[in-house]
């Protein structure tokens, strides 16, 4: 006798399936936090053989390896960063990208005042919270 399919069933079973992937999902980033640490220690090693002997490359009978240059850009002051990409007329130097959070917070504050061009995705979600016991 097969048991009757219940919303009660359905929420169990979701909650249960969430537990078991955040236990998993846990356990993958403790497991690749140790992982990473080993690769950044490797790294530094390399990167000192490199500043020994005054090298950018290595071939290895294993592999290549070759420092380089990452450099990353960042703001502590975006009113004063805004005043400057106004000034100089730059604005490619912005990401093309909506705030999820202030775009809705301008559309339910303004429903009247869409911009132009804007596309709307909507899709129906269902929320599951395991009971308060």
């Amino acid at each position: 006798m097969s048991k009757e399919i219940t919303p009660d069933r359905l929420t169990k079973t979701y909650i249960k399936i969430r537990a078991e992937r955040s236990a998993l999902s846990a356990q993958f980033k403790e497991a690749d936090a140790i992982l990473i640490r080993q690769q950044d220690s490797l790294k530094r090693a390399l990167l000192d053989h490199c500043d020994r002997h005054n090298t950018e490359s290595v071939r290895t009978s294993e592999g290549l390896f070759f420092r380089s240059t990452k450099t990353r850009y960042y703001c502590e002051d975006w009113d004063l960063m805004y005043d400057f990409i106004r000034e100089h007329n730059i604005p490619e130097l912005f990401d093309r990208r909506l705030n999820q959070t202030n775009m809705r917070q301008f559309l339910e504050e303004n429903p009247e005042d869409v911009p132009p061009s804007l596309k709307i995705d909507q899709e129906q979600v269902i929320t599951v919270r395991k009971a308060k016991k």
